[in-house]
Parts: structure tokens; sequence; C-alpha cells
């Protein structure tokens, strides 16, 4: 994964998402998002904040980390995030969006994670869409199959092969699973894809174990 590259499209997204987020009316910023106990807000503070998590912010995770889980651990640090106003977090992306930095101790292939698959988690509840560039997703969703075992999609990804009807990208084996690389990533992500933009023999497989997961 090329640094420059993946950092252009992390600063491009965040920027894109920023002017989603200013568009937002109140009821909007507290609509559950894709992720389970948490708001748009809070998964709007929790994605800006990966640049602002240097060496002594992300020690102060660690009490947290060891009595919750990793999960545990960014659940409660994204609802605290997210108890600041809007304007605070507007702010935040302004100061934040350009800053090439990711948390201490991880590469830039978890923000870009972080960006695109979030920036869905807030989009897809509010009937909103974006289209990440396809090579950015094609990135991320190498880089989630290997955070698997975090993002509680390791076993979701181990039944079928995924192949992307839009890129020259195919991963795994079993059952064929067809869809655009951005449902693909989501699928990668543990996140449920849009089904209808999903094809082949592993679709009905792959929807059962999600929705148990979910």
């Amino acid at each position: 994964m090329d640094r420059s590259q993946t950092w252009e499209w992390i600063v491009q997204e965040r920027h894109q998402l920023a002017g989603v987020l200013a568009d937002l009316s109140p009821a909007e910023w507290d609509t559950p998002s894709r992720c389970a106990g948490w708001t748009v807000r809070d998964v709007a503070a929790h994605v800006i904040a990966s640049p602002q998590l240097s060496a002594p912010a992300m020690l102060r995770t660690f009490p947290s980390l060891a009595r919750y889980g990793y999960n545990g651990m960014i659940l409660r640090d994204g609802q605290r995030r997210g108890r600041a106003s809007t304007e605070s977090i507007l702010a935040d992306f302004a100061r934040w969006s350009g800053v090439r930095r990711a948390p201490f101790g991880l590469t830039p292939a978890e923000p870009l994670v972080d960006i695109l698959v979030h920036t869905q988690d807030i989009l897809r509840p509010l009937g909103r869409v974006h289209r990440p560039p396809v090579a950015a997703a094609m990135a991320a969703a190498d880089r989630a199959r290997r955070l698997g075992f975090l993002l509680g999609s390791r076993r979701t990804v181990g039944m079928v092969r995924m192949v992307a009807t839009d890129a020259d990208w195919a991963r795994g084996a079993g059952p064929l699973v067809q869809a655009p690389m951005e449902e693909l990533l989501m699928l990668c992500a543990g996140r449920p894809p849009r089904w209808e933009a999903c094809a082949g023999p592993g679709v009905e497989a792959l929807r059962a174990r999600t929705l148990q997961d979910h």
C-alpha cells in the first residue's frame, strides 16, 4: 500500500465527510449509526480522533482497554467524544482532517479503513450515498480482512469467495459472492452490505451469518 496515496485518500474522504456533517440536522446527528450503540455524532467524533491519538493519548486509554477490552474501550471513547457539541466536532474536522498522522503505533491503513467504513456507518442510516474511490476500497478491504479478529468479520469472510464487479479484486475460497468493491469492504469490516447489490450462491449463507452476528 503506497503511503502517500493512502494519505491522499484519507484526507479527501475526511473533507468529504466533514461537508456532509455540516449539512446534517440536529435529529440526524443523533440518529443511530450502523455501529451498535453509536450515534452518528459518536462515530463522527471517533473518526476525527484518529490523528489526535498521540502516544500520551493512547496511554490514557490503557485502563479502559484493560477493563473493557479493545472494542469496549473504543465504544466508550467514541461515546465520550460524542458528548461534544456539534460545533466542536466540526471544528475538529476543520483542524485535523488534513493531518497525516495515524494513531500511535498504527499505520495509515487503519485510518483508511476507519474513514471509509465509518462514512458508510454514518450515511447509510440517513439515506445518503457516497461512493468511495474503488482503489481505496480495495486497499481498505485487504487491511480489514487482516483485522477480522478485531472487526468481528473473520468467520464471515472465511466462508466465501468475494469477487468485485467493478475492480480486479478477488479474495477467499468457497461459494461465490459478487458485489461492488464498496459492498465487499463492508463485509470485510463486519458490516451488512446492501444485499440487493450482491449476487452469487454464497449470498444467502453469508446473509444468514451476518444477520446472526448482528
